[in-house]
């Protein structure tokens, strides 16, 4: 029996090249993510199901070689997101924390961390035209913030609580997260 070459089989091949072929599947994955962080919106954790942090000695060191210890964040509002350059739904969402960054960066105390080298940071936050201050880990994370997944954004209020943790690719500058961080601000 020969196989017969049809519009739809040739599409299906088509849409599996791209997907195999790494210059299109990152864009697309990308792409898709992005859309995707539209539907996950940040939400608050009910109060009584709040965990608090365990402030401890976690230290960390900035592309711009500053000095940061956890202990330091206590009485703010911090905002942590760990990523990596390579991860598509980490991507997807960093151009809308890039811009929560420009607004809120001297109110709240934002935490971008990963466990890429700087110069690789670097040069991804050259080519993406972004400014925020990346961060990397220098000893044991907070067991309260520990993750396998990448992107993991926690917010934690000035009593030292998480009142977000949120998981993949989300709009962090929506209306809801802007107006969740300036209730927080007031606390």
């Amino acid at each position: 029996m020969k196989a017969k070459l049809t519009k739809r089989n040739i599409i299906f091949f088509i849409i599996i090249a791209v997907l195999i072929i790494p210059q299109t599947r990152e864009p697309l994955q990308i792409l898709l993510h992005k859309g995707l962080s539209y539907i996950n919106q940040s939400s608050l954790i009910d109060k009584d199901e709040r965990v608090s942090i365990a402030y401890s000695n976690w230290k960390l060191k900035s592309d711009n070689s500053r000095s940061l210890t956890f202990n330091n964040t206590k009485g703010k509002v911090v905002f942590i997101n760990f990523w990596a350059t390579w991860c598509p739904p980490c991507i997807a969402e960093m151009p809308n924390l890039q811009l929560l960054y420009n607004d809120y960066s001297d109110k709240v105390e934002f935490l971008f961390v990963t466990t890429d080298d700087f110069e690789t940071v670097e040069k991804f936050k050259n080519k993406k035209n972004f400014n925020f201050e990346v961060f990397n880990s220098l000893n044991e994370i907070p067991e309260e913030l520990y993750t396998r997944s990448i992107p993991r954004t926690f917010i934690i209020n000035k009593r030292g609580e998480i009142v977000v943790d949120e998981s993949g690719a989300v709009d962090w500058n929506s209306e809801t997260v802007r107006s969740q961080l300036n209730d927080l601000l007031i606390e």
